[in-house]
């Protein structure tokens, strides 16, 4: 059966689908891609997609699309299975972690100054689950999964949930080293160097939807994109390029990012002219999302990665830049071309949608809460009868970060619920008008105690029939030490002192973040009371010659991916990250820093609460020269 597709030089206007025939389905996820990051809103003038504006062209474009959280892990969750991280106990981004929770936990405790203990996240994707993948590939769909998982390794990869295959088959929270070969991908190399990871894996994605066209079958593939996220950098002769196009007032002032943005975009375009010139676009329906919003707390080029404004805050905060998403839907013979919807969808709305309309049954004894969203997609309205639910029961040290939280939207207004942070271990609360107050400026929850009422009801009876793991009240919470001033503030923002600074030092490294450290039998000791512990060393004298090599021999209770930042002093910009253990035993690791001068470095050992100890590190050039030990 042939199908037509209608448009000029390659950009889709109209597109035909003949009934009957199989539909495939593209789902595009980028990373930490936020609201104001593409001209689909018109609230960028720096960053340039005009690949996702050929695709909305096709379809719909969401005005009011969320994911299920402000990280990215319990969001590529909810989209496989249709359920919240409330849920799924996955509500944290730590499924690259070596322990093994299927399950979410309470925090035993807390430092005293916190009025609820936080949840302990689930670290893998339940193989038991019935996921989208296991689904589509059940009713004989050809499926693959390209880019990022993050989900956790073998045995609980793209693997065993339902994909054929899995390229470059990672299971870290970012591409491995960089985004411009070399790569450092376990298994998957790079076919020439300063290759980029997104123009490889549209590649990858274009070769396996050629030949899986050839072989009859219909198709369900996920192209999951590294991009956006850490580290950052990106293709030298574009980030020259945004450069020159700098406006020094505008708060998204990043050439690198902007770089980023422009490769990721790429990539979106190649995939629409293979599924153009293979004659497909009428039976390929082609999701394109986020998995949370756009990061404002790490630094690059002197300022941080985007901004999301008018949203307020951005990633891993509760506020509107953490969960609002951009969000085009194309589904040939559904979705009118061109149009635009402002109802209010969620990540975990795709699943149901999905599979109502390939005719695959919904799964039985696996409850769902995203709603089949066709008729908006049909030009209707979205038939939701409660509103969104968000979980976040974790409070990582962000701008405009907040106590551990869950969220509802209804219509218009959002409520937040902190938990015990009100009087007499009650909860407290803020309200928002989003149509009146996009920015979240003016808490309302004083003027509508009863709609505060009404909507906390709503939490209260979801969190119930979910089961859901929450956070609990602090039994070592002390008043005195607790500082209400601090909630918002960004930890490790605010320079001390130089004689502080020198008072707390340990051979030239302070604390910072949620840290305090001091001279241990001959280590530096480490004491984590957050999720955003570091160290950064003090008049780091310039050193030449890499790209260099870190070694640090170190033991740790605390879990969490461990970083190293480097670049100039005032801004450590580039990161790369290494897998530290949490079991309490003593380790070597090995960081590559590419780089050929080095001027500034901060170790982030961990990004949860815990007693890290360093027996010494030391670095080397690139002849592998020791240029400086710490021996503490």
């Amino acid at each position: 059966m042939k199908w037509k597709s209608i448009g000029v030089a390659g950009y889709l206007l109209v597109v035909v689908a003949v009934q009957g025939a199989p539909m495939n389905v593209v789902f595009i996820l980028a990373d930490d891609l936020g609201w104001a990051d593409t001209t689909l809103y018109g609230k960028t003038s720096l960053y340039e997609t005009p690949n996702l504006e050929r695709l909305a062209k096709r379809g719909m474009v969401f005005t009011h699309a969320y994911s299920a959280s402000p990280l990215c892990s319990p969001t590529r969750a909810s989209i496989l299975t249709g359920q919240t991280p409330a849920r799924t106990g996955i509500t944290a981004p730590n499924c690259h972690l070596p322990k093994v929770e299927l399950k979410a936990s309470v925090n035993a405790k807390a430092p005293a100054g916190n009025k609820s203990l936080q949840c302990e996240s689930a670290t893998r994707l339940d193989t038991a689950l019935p996921t989208l993948g296991k689904l589509v590939k059940a009713k004989g769909y050809a499926t693959a999964h390209f880019g990022k998982w993050h989900l956790g390794p073998e045995p609980y990869s793209p693997l065993e949930h339902g994909f054929d295959i899995d390229i470059p088959h990672w299971p870290g929270p970012g591409p491995a080293g960089s985004y411009v070969a070399p790569w450092k991908f376990k298994d998957f190399k790079e076919n020439h160097l300063k290759e980029h990871i997104e123009d490889r894996m549209a590649e990858e994605a274009v070769k396996w939807m050629q030949k899986t066209g050839k072989g009859g079958k219909p198709f369900f593939m996920n192209y999951w994109m590294f991009s956006v996220h850490a580290p950052f950098d990106a293709k030298q002769e574009l980030i020259d390029e945004y450069r020159k196009k700098i406006n020094p007032s505008d708060p998204q002032r990043s050439p690198t990012y902007a770089a980023m943005i422009h490769s990721m975009d790429d990539a979106v375009g190649s995939l629409l002219d293979a599924i153009d010139a293979a004659g497909i676009a009428g039976n390929t329906a082609i999701i394109f999302t986020s998995d949370n919003g756009g990061n404002m707390y790490n630094e690059i080029d002197d300022t941080t990665p985007t901004s999301n404004f008018p949203l307020r805050g951005g990633k891993a905060t509760m506020f509107e830049g953490g969960i609002r998403v951009p969000c085009v839907v194309v589904w040939p013979g559904i979705t009118k071309p061109g149009s635009q919807c402002d109802d209010i969808i969620q990540s975990t709305d795709f699943y149901p949608t999905i599979l109502d309309l390939l005719k695959i049954p919904m799964p039985k004894d696996h409850v769902v809460d995203g709603i089949d969203m066709t008729p908006a997609l049909r030009g209707g309205k979205v038939e939701r009868k409660e509103g969104i639910i968000t979980f976040f029961p974790h409070a990582p040290a962000v701008p405009d970060w907040l106590p551990p939280a869950v969220a509802i939207h209804v219509g218009d207004w959002k409520l937040i619920r902190l938990f015990y942070q009100g009087e007499n271990r009650n909860h407290g609360y803020l309200l928002y008008n989003l149509a009146e107050d996009l920015g979240e400026q003016h808490d309302l929850s004083g003027q509508y105690p009863e709609r505060v009422a009404t909507m906390d009801r709503m939490i209260e009876d979801y969190l119930h029939q979910a089961n859901a793991v929450v956070p609990q009240p602090n039994p070592a919470f002390d008043p005195a030490q607790y500082h209400p001033e601090k909630i918002g503030v960004q930890a490790g923002k605010h320079k001390a002192s130089d004689k502080t600074a020198e008072s707390n030092a340990v051979d030239g490294w302070i604390a910072s973040g949620t840290c305090s450290i001091k001279p241990g039998d001959g280590v530096l000791a480490i004491d984590s009371t957050g999720e955003d512990p570091f160290v950064v060393v003090q008049k780091l004298k310039s050193l030449a010659g890499g790209p260099f090599t870190l070694r640090l021999k170190m033991k740790s209770s605390a879990a969490g991916e461990a970083m190293v930042y480097y670049g100039k002093p005032a801004v450590l910009a580039r990161t790369v990250g290494f897998p530290a253990e949490s079991d309490g035993i003593w380790h070597e690791y090995r960081v590559e820093l590419p780089t050929q001068t080095l001027n500034g470095l901060r170790i982030d050992p961990a990004r949860g609460v815990g007693h890290i100890e360093i027996d010494w590190i030391r670095l080397e050039d690139a002849s592998k020269t020791t240029l400086k030990v710490w021996e503490f």
